[in-house]
C-alpha cells in the first residue's frame, strides 16, 4: 500500500511563497487523485487544492485560486504544492491525501469528506506572518 509524506513547511512573511511535497512511496502516485488539505488553528480541516489521477484535471477551492498551483511529477513520484502570495489566514497544517477515485466523481460525491480518503500523510506547517 502507499505511503505518503508531506513536507516543505516553513514560516513565511505575507506575500511570499512555499513549495509543499507530497511523496508516495509504495505506490505510484499517478494512480490516485490527490487532495491537498489544511487544518487552521479553530478551524476545520478544509480541501484546497486537487489534481486527478493520470494528471488529467485540477481543481482549486476559490480562496487559493491564482495563488496555489498542484502539479504531478511523476518521475519523483511526488505532488506538489506551490503555493503565492501568501496570506496570515493561509497559516495551517498542511496535509496530503490520495484516492482511487477519478476528480469528477470525488467533486459529485463530496471532495472534503476526509472519510473518503484511502491514505493520508503527516501534517506539515505553514506559518505565514504579518
Amino acid at each position: 500500500e502507499v505511503q505518503l509524506r508531506a513536507c516543505g513547511g516553513g514560516s513565511v512573511q505575507a506575500g511570499g511563497s512555499l513549495t509543499l511535497a507530497c511523496v508516495a512511496s509504495g505506490d505510484t502516485i499517478s494512480h490516485f487523485t490527490v487532495a491537498w488539505f489544511r487544518q487552521a488553528p479553530g478551524k476545520e480541516r478544509e480541501g484546497i487544492s486537487f489534481i486527478n489521477r493520470g494528471n488529467r484535471d485540477t481543481y482549486y477551492e476559490d480562496f487559493v485560486k491564482g495563488r496555489f498551483t498542484v502539479a504531478r511529477d511523476n518521475a519523483e513520484n511526488t505532488v506538489y504544492l506551490q503555493m503565492n502570495n501568501l496570506k496570515p489566514e493561509d497559516t495551517a497544517v498542511y496535509y496530503c491525501a490520495v484516492i482511487k477515485l477519478d476528480l469528477s466523481q470525488l467533486i459529485r460525491i463530496g471532495h472534503n469528506q476526509r472519510s473518503l480518503y484511502n491514505f493520508w500523510g503527516k501534517g506539515t506547517l505553514v506559518t505565514v506572518s504579518s
